[in-house]
């Protein structure tokens, strides 16, 4: 599975000995924001979504017919939004002219969120009131709602949302992010705020415990939020658990503080066993001992975030490239990298001769932008003509 590695057989061996050590996938991604969408997949639930031995409401039809929408798309996905006894086609889209939507713009937000039209005008009206708080004016507002369909046309939590938007303003998060929680964190506001209220001072209390201050509290929670705003779907009890896991694990206050910062409260996403997981297989392929792995983890937090499937993948792709276990150890942030993207690097770094089998992966390492820095300084030095400073000069007369 390991074939065409340079460093080979140790290398692999130890690899292969780390992914004995545990037995189930740690944190599942895909399956986590699944659940976060799933929590926002309410809207309408006194709908049927039934059609069976029921017709199509011609009305309907007729009406988003005549708004050039496209019938046969909603019928693809939403087919059960045209079998509703009663729709409000007309009035939403007055509504949304009235907003400064153009009839395409119309048609685009119905055929990607047919279920709009079953919200009632005074519904709507309620709603665009609340988006309005944030908003600087109905042009950006339009604007969102055309992006985000379904978050504006989630109704049935509008008393949780306005609550939550007046404690956020309180709490001091500026609209602008509040706005960006609105369109790509709605669960948040389905809570209701008492639920919010008490996951922040819970993040307050555990800061403080920590040695944190009171004057760097607001900053420091404000940006967790701002980085992480699913971290208010978490329950006090799993960010207690999280927090005390790390501290048996001899992590210092300053150090928690240091990987919650560095981890953007992702960490509360994690549970302590799958955090077990994948520090016992970083620390056997490293073969290093808890210090020296604790050390890794402060350096590269992405050794206690990452499943341990995900953290054998990269491994596997790197020890593949040639790349040895050692030079892992000596920059180990390579591992934020997915393989596709560290492949493609190494390849752009080959073209102009760079060796990174015996070179530093620093050159791999960092954003698009941070790699592009690096690969224009080797090409330019590569490309740069040699100049012997004591050579002569010849000047012609």
């Amino acid at each position: 599975m390991l074939r065409g590695v340079a460093h080979s057989a140790k290398d692999t061996f130890t690899l292969l000995l780390a992914r004995s050590q545990y037995c189930n996938p740690g944190l599942n991604f895909s399956s986590l924001w699944a659940e976060v969408t799933n929590r926002s997949v309410l809207p309408h639930s006194h709908y049927t979504t039934d059609t069976r031995s029921r017709e199509e409401n011609k009305k309907i039809i007729k009406s988003l017919y005549r708004l050039s929408v496209d019938i046969k798309k909603i019928r693809r996905l939403k087919a059960w939004v045209l079998f509703q006894d009663v729709a409000y086609v007309k009035e939403i889209a007055n509504i949304l002219r009235e907003m400064g939507a153009d009839e395409t713009m119309i048609a685009s937000i119905l055929e990607r969120w047919p279920e709009a039209i079953l919200c009632s005008p005074a519904e709507i009206n309620s709603q665009r009131a609340l988006w309005q708080l944030v908003c600087q004016d109905e042009k950006q507002l339009i604007k969102l709602i055309e992006q985000f369909p379904e978050s504006f046309f989630t109704t049935e939590y509008h008393e949780n949302q306005k609550a939550n938007i007046l404690f956020f303003q309180e709490l001091g998060l500026k609209n602008n992010i509040i706005t960006r929680f609105l369109t790509s964190a709605p669960s948040i506001f389905y809570n209701p705020v008492e639920k919010n209220k008490h996951t922040i001072k819970t993040l307050q209390r555990n800061y403080l415990s920590l040695g944190g201050s009171d004057a760097n509290m607001k900053i420091w929670i404000l940006k967790l939020l701002s980085q992480n705003p699913f971290i208010l779907l978490n329950t006090s009890t799993a960010v207690q658990k999280n927090l005390e896991f790390l501290q048996k694990n001899d992590f210092t206050n300053h150090e928690v503080l240091q990987l919650l910062s560095k981890l953007k409260g992702f960490i509360f996403q994690l549970t302590p066993t799958t955090m077990q997981k994948s520090m016992l297989f970083s620390k056997n392929v490293f073969k290093c001992s808890d210090q020296e792995l604790k050390q890794l983890v402060l350096k590269c937090p992405a050794l206690l975030y990452y499943s341990v499937p995900i953290l054998e993948e990269r491994f596997e792709g790197l020890l593949k490239e040639g790349i040895s276990v050692e030079q892992i150890r000596e920059t180990p942030m390579v591992l934020e990298l997915t393989t596709q993207i560290v492949q493609y690097r190494i390849k752009k770094l080959s073209a102009l001769g760079y060796n990174i089998k015996s070179g530093t992966l620093e050159t791999l390492n960092g954003t698009k932008k941070d790699f592009e820095v690096s690969y224009g300084k080797i090409q330019s030095k590569k490309e740069r003509p040699m100049f012997n400073p004591v050579a002569p000069i010849n000047i012609e007369d």
